[in-house]
């Protein structure tokens, strides 16, 4: 299951206080926790004043479903930030880097001849007209940092 890494600017304003930031993020944990995501601890009160995000990890779910936590518990209008994914190097990982690239494959992971993986993608030529393959063949390689064959059909 893929993990998204949700950075959320809380206060974009920059008008909440201190004490406000502090009983915010505790709230905002109970939340999270509620809905089966994680917080990383992050003291906003010594971020800038108009950049105060928070980062959640999000497991298999839609990152969007973060922001309503966020304004339920800081009282704002936060703003949905930069949103990355954990890899673990799977076949999930794989077929969410084509998710983000609006397409689809079969993927197919064979142990190489010195012990490491090889993957190989099966992909539309169709696709490839739209996407550049090398983009989508770096992207996968970052993902699973293992060597990545990519078919077409």
């Amino acid at each position: 299951m893929r993990t998204a890494v949700v950075r959320v600017d809380i206060d974009p304003a920059g008008e909440l206080t201190p004490d406000q930031l502090a009983d915010g993020m505790a709230v905002l944990k109970e939340f999270a926790a509620a809905a089966d995501m994680d917080v990383l601890d992050v003291d906003l009160a010594a971020m800038p004043p108009r950049r105060r995000q928070v980062q959640l990890l999000v497991a298999g779910g839609e990152p969007e479903s973060v922001l309503s936590l966020c304004a339920r518990a800081f009282g704002t209008v936060p703003q949905l930030g930069v949103v990355t994914y954990v890899s673990r190097g799977t076949d999930d990982d794989a077929h969410g880097v084509l998710a983000r690239f609006g397409i689809a494959g079969d993927v197919a992971r064979d142990p190489g001849s010195e012990g490491f993986d090889i993957v190989t993608v099966t992909l539309s030529k169709v696709d490839l007209e739209r996407i550049p393959e090398s983009r989508i063949h770096t992207a996968l390689e970052a993902s699973l940092n293992c060597e990545v064959h990519i078919r077409t059909v």
